[in-house]
Formats: C-alpha cells, sequence, structure tokens
C-alpha cells in the first residue's frame, strides 16, 4: 500500500497555537525498572524532560510507538482501560509490583485511524514495557491517557517513514507523539555477557553509536532507512527491526524547522544497547 496517497484526514481535534514536540525515547533496560530517579541518570533526564513538557505544552493524549507491541499489520489500541503488560519474564518479584495506571484515549486513537487505511483498530493490548517504564518518569501522575501503535514487522523501513508523515498534524492537536526502541539493540548479545554477570560493552557500540548521531544531525534519511546496510555494524546494532524503526516514526513526524536535542546521549555502558534519545522540538 502506498502511504503517500493518502491525506492526513485527522480533522475532528481542536488544533492548538502550539506544536507539540516529538521524542524518540529508550524506555531503558528492565533490569532498571525499580530503580528511582536519583539511581539512575536515564530515569532522571526522563523526569527533567517531562517537567519541561508539563511546564509548556498542553498535552491532551500520548501515542506511543514501541518496540514491544509487533504485528503483522499496523493496530492502535482504541481501549478506554489500559491493562500494564509485563512483558519480560524470570525477573524477582518486585519488577511486577510497579504500577502505572493511565487510561485510554479511545477518541484520540479513532483520530488515529482516520489518518490512513493501513491502520487498524483493536483493543487487544495495552502498555506495554516500551511505554509504561519511561511514562512513570515522564508523566509520573498518570493523569495524561495513553494508547500505543503497533509496529508491523513485516514492513520495510519506508512503510514506517510516511505512516510517521501522515500523523504529523497531531502534533498541534495536543498529542504527544514518542517512539520508543533503541538506536542499539542485539539482545542475543547482550545476553551472553550478562549470564557471566559481565555488564561492559563489547567496543563497537561507541562507534555505531556516534555514526548513528553523525546521521541524525545531518538528517541523512537515506542511511537511516537503509540502516540494516548503510553501516558495517548495522546488522550487528540492530539484527531485528522492532527496536530501531520507532525512530523513523520520530523523524517522519519532523518538520523543517524542528532542532535535534539529545536528553541523553551518553556513551553504551552495558553490551549491544543504546540510550541514546531525542526530542524535535521547534522555536
Amino acid at each position: 500500500m502506498n502511504l503517500k496517497a493518502f491525506g492526513n484526514l485527522t480533522g475532528a481535534l481542536p488544533v492548538q497555537n502550539k506544536k507539540l514536540p516529538v521524542l524518540f525515547t529508550s524506555h531503558g533496560s528492565p533490569l532498571d525498572i525499580p530503580l528511582s530517579i536519583e539511581e539512575s541518570p536515564f530515569w532522571n533526564s526522563l523526569f527533567e524532560l517531562g517537567k519541561d513538557l508539563r511546564n509548556n505544552f498542553e498535552v491532551k493524549a500520548i501515542l506511543v510507538v514501541s518496540a514491544h507491541w509487533c504485528s503483522r499489520g499496523t493496530y492502535v489500541n482504541i481501549s478506554p482501560e489500559q491493562k500494564q503488560i509485563y512483558d519480560y519474564y524470570g525477573f524477582p518479584k518486585q519488577y511486577y509490583e510497579v504500577k502505572y495506571h493511565a487510561k485510554g484515549a479511545p477518541e484520540v486513537a479513532h483520530e488515529v485511524k482516520k489518518s490512513s487505511p493501513a491502520i487498524q483498530e483493536t483493543t487487544d493490548w495495552g502498555l506495554d514495557h516500551g511505554a509504561w517504564p519511561m511514562l512513570m518518569h515522564l508523566f509520573p501522575d498518570a493523569n495524561v491517557p495513553v494508547f500505543q501503535m503497533s509496529i508491523d514487522y513485516y514492513a520495510k523501513p519506508s512503510y514506517h517513514y510516511e505512516l510517521g508523515k501522515l500523523l504529523k498534524s497531531l502534533r498541534r492537536k495536543g498529542v504527544l507523539i514518542i517512539g520508543s526502541g533503541a538506536l542499539i539493540h542485539n539482545l542475543p548479545l547482550a545476553g551472553e555477557k550478562f549470564r557471566k554477570n559481565d555488564r561492559t560493552p563489547y567496543g563497537w557500540e561507541a562507534e555505531y553509536d556516534e555514526w548513528i548521531k553523525k546521521q541524525l544531525d545531518q538528517r541523512n534519511m537515506e542511511n537511516l532507512l537503509n540502516y540494516e546496510t548503510s553501516h558495517k555494524l548495522g546488522k550487528l546494532a540492530a539484527p531485528t527491526p522492532d527496536h530501531f524503526v520507532p525512530v523513523l516514526y520520530s523523524l517522519g513526524l519532523m518538520d523543517k524547522e524542528d532542532e535535534i536535542k539529545y536528553f541523553y546521549e551518553r556513551q553504551p555502558d552495558i553490551p549491544a544497547f543504546s540510550e541514546r534519545s531525542f526530542v524535535l522540538k521547534s522555536h
């Protein structure tokens, strides 16, 4: 399906004076979920960003494109109640006792569905660990309705980028859109080290992270869309599409006047993983 052929039909939501930023963020390692903002520099960066968003923008709803909801086809969750999904396994009890009770936003989700005939509606999901761990620091009071849109696991990178473009008008209608993934995410390689209680990087992570930053700064969409082959480490850094393609949604939502600001860009310090995260924001 050629997404370019369809205009954006999200006309029912009122337009605001301010255009909302767009985020691409890591959702952090599950190992860090119980940590406070004082214990985790990454959680603290989300908390500080959340204060800025809450103080300077009227956020009516949040749409998360999470690496942890993959499907065949694209779905948007229209449920008014959002169940919390603990989609990680084998952790101690306290990892399953963290609560985040945000409501859904069915009316806004219906508008997302109108933006493209490629999007289907469902109530068969909730907030997975690509969403609620970072939201609990961005919006700790859980007082902004949240819903997710799935990633079509089998679609080409250009599909995700073009679909992001079709959601642009939501930025002026109070909808904060967040791509949640990781620019480096190789779970098998990370697991090899973790099983040996080794949290040191392999060494190639910093090189690829710096290259990705350069492509983002230069807005080199060709290299980013061809991420698997445009760098020798591409397939090593992102062997599956789930954690990388959320950035393509965020970049599809970008306007020419937007600046890319990295609210977290610490050099990778755990194996096969990057927490580099940014906000797209106009003056």
